[in-house]
């Protein structure tokens, strides 16, 4: 299914592995060092139903305002320490990244009714021009840029497909399954 969605999202277990979604409203970008502040010290933001992307955007103010030049994901499995007890406090819908989680991430996208979605790395030029503005940014001195919160405002951002469902579904778990056995195929013609 495809869906075309406004922040912040009510009910992300109708999500399935395989929906499309695209976003409107504001996306907010967490990667490692957000996360572990975010933690310790508690969120200045509502993250209930929000959009976390794990990215470090490229960005340069123009006249007083800031302007995203590049905003591709960063490899998800950098927050997997974080990211279960992240979602437990704040109650975020949809995470975004790329590469996938580990089952700390599934165990807990099940048990809060969130899911995990893949963006195509390589394209941050594209998200880019998804991104409509910036609504604000947290810790930007502390932090700096790319490990900053920034809040975004979008339209229409994706595709986002969904790899890690709340009903404990994980596209990664399926791949990885498929190799073990084609690897496993490959070993025994070799040993013939």
């Amino acid at each position: 299914m495809e869906y075309h969605e406004k922040t912040p999202i009510q009910d992300a277990r109708k999500y399935k592995v395989g929906d499309v979604i695209y976003i409107t409203g504001e996306v907010i970008l967490a990667r490692d060092e957000a996360h572990k502040k975010l933690l310790e010290e508690g969120s200045p933001l509502d993250l209930k139903g929000s959009v976390i992307y794990h990215c470090g955007p490229v960005v340069a103010k123009k006249n007083g305002e800031w302007k995203v030049v590049a905003a591709g994901p960063t490899t998800s499995i950098r927050m997997e320490i974080f990211e279960d007890e992240f979602i437990a406090k704040f109650h975020p819908a949809i995470i975004v990244g790329k590469g996938g989680m580990g089952p700390r991430t599934l165990k807990t996208l099940k048990e809060h009714g969130a899911v995990y979605t893949a963006y195509t790395g390589g394209c941050g030029a594209l998200a880019a021009e998804r991104i409509k503005g910036v609504k604000e940014v947290q810790f930007l001195e502390e932090l700096g840029i790319p490990e900053a919160v920034w809040v975004f405002r979008v339209e229409e951002f994706g595709p986002l497909v969904v790899t890690m469902d709340s009903h404990g579904k994980s596209l990664y778990d399926d791949v990885n399954k498929n190799a073990r056995k084609n690897l496993e195929d490959i070993l025994k013609k070799i040993e013939r």
